[in-house]
């Protein structure tokens, strides 16, 4: 089974991984200015967009897959680029095929296990649209916003679901093997250190990249950077599309900025 993925640009091949309960399309600002300097790649990883669904949630499994799918494309190796849960991915696949990773950027997660559940209200919720049969959008984001206090995370979950050939709703990401995974998803393992150049961008206000952080990035990426992009959260990349383009268009490609 492969990733599904899509590709726009030419240049040196660069792989944008979404973070959890996104697809690839979620980081297709990002892609669109990235590719006029590169060839970029955007993938669904598993459980999610129209990927393969696994009950396998750890960061081994999905590394593995990025890979399986990079060499299906033959790609050697790649700048690979990656958002929460996905840049968890990405530096799963940096530290255990090294060789693989020309550049890493990660943006606004560290290699930390994380203790404290950040999804309850979003997991509800979305167990409850299963226990019903979804006639329109607006059924689900009424549900929706009855669980979650913040309308953007509503519209952003809303970008997943999509009407059958029954006429009736679902949802692209598989919402039990993630539930059931997440403790994987949230947690971490260092599989070694990752020596090449890497990149991690954080969101001025958002929690996911903390100073007690700092010990744990620079023993498993020491050659890394960091960079904060000021008045942004968690999706930083949504809230400042150009600022957080320039910010790794400018590591990718610092003899030309």
């Amino acid at each position: 089974m492969l990733l599904n993925g899509k590709s726009r640009g030419e240049g040196s091949p660069l792989v944008l991984i979404h973070g959890l309960f996104g697809d690839l399309d979620n980081l297709g600002g990002l892609a669109k200015t990235l590719s006029e300097h590169f060839c970029v790649y955007q993938i669904d990883l598993p459980n999610h967009g129209r990927s393969y669904h696994t009950q396998d949630t750890n960061y081994r499994s999905q590394s593995d897959a990025v890979v399986t799918w990079m060499d299906a494309q033959q790609l050697e190796s790649a700048i690979i680029v990656g958002h929460s849960m996905g840049g968890k991915v990405a530096m799963a696949v940096a530290q255990r095929f090294p060789e693989r990773v020309e550049q890493l950027v990660v943006m606004d997660i560290a290699p930390v296990d994380y203790q404290v559940n950040r999804h309850d209200n979003v997991f509800k919720a979305l167990h409850q649209t299963q226990r019903v049969t979804l006639e329109s959008r607006q059924q689900a984001q009424t549900m929706m916003n009855e669980m979650i206090e913040n309308p953007g995370v509503s519209q952003f979950l809303l970008k997943s679901l999509y009407k059958t050939d029954h006429g009736h709703y679902a949802w692209r990401f598989n919402i039990d093997n993630l539930y059931h995974g997440y403790r994987d998803i949230m947690g971490w393992t260092d599989f070694g250190q990752y020596a090449g150049p890497t990149l991690f961008v954080k969101g001025q206000n958002s929690e996911y990249i903390l100073p007690d952080h700092r010990e744990a990035i620079i023993a498993q990426f020491p050659h890394s950077k960091a960079h904060m992009v000021a008045g942004t959260g968690h999706w930083l990349h949504a809230e400042k599309p150009a600022v957080v383009a320039n910010v790794i268009e400018r590591f990718l490609m610092p003899s030309e900025r």
